[in-house]
């Protein structure tokens, strides 16, 4: 039964955000089709997953053990956290704290956490900036 709630929900805010980029209008035209097409599309297969949910047979909930729905909040509460300091501490060493956080969390040793966050803070930021000029902070505790 809660997966067809949930279906239901997510098909009503699927249509009402489907309402909302019908709206779409662009000042000027950058591209053949404009931006209304991709949140048109991404929308229509999310409403089209959830109608899916819908109709198929229901399955059996096992809900997780306790400490596999700990696990999940301290998730949840990094991400949070992840969001808030991004700003202010940059995106290289937010995701690299975050990354160390998640190794930590499925059981990694500490330094191989600590070298896959270094690692992968490092490596997006410099693809992202360099590579695909695509603007990121780097943290106002630098200025």
């Amino acid at each position: 039964m809660s997966d067809r709630i949930f279906a239901g929900l997510w098909l009503a805010l699927c249509l009402s955000g489907m309402v909302i980029a019908w709206q779409i209008q662009s000042e000027y035209s950058y591209e053949p089709v404009g931006p209304r097409p991709f949140p048109m599309a991404i929308l229509g297969l999310m409403a089209i997953c959830a109608v899916l949910m819908l109709f198929r047979k229901p399955d059996t909930i096992h809900w997780p053990a306790h400490s596999t729905l700990k696990r999940l909040v301290a998730l949840a509460a990094m991400m949070m956290l992840y969001g808030w300091l991004f700003e202010m501490l940059g995106f290289a060493i937010s995701t690299t704290l975050l990354t160390f956080g998640i190794g930590l969390l499925f059981g990694a040793r500490w330094w191989a956490a600590a070298l896959s966050g270094v690692v992968m803070g490092s490596t997006l930021f410099y693809a992202f900036d360099r590579l695909l000029e695509v603007t990121l902070p780097v943290g106002s505790w630098l200025s």
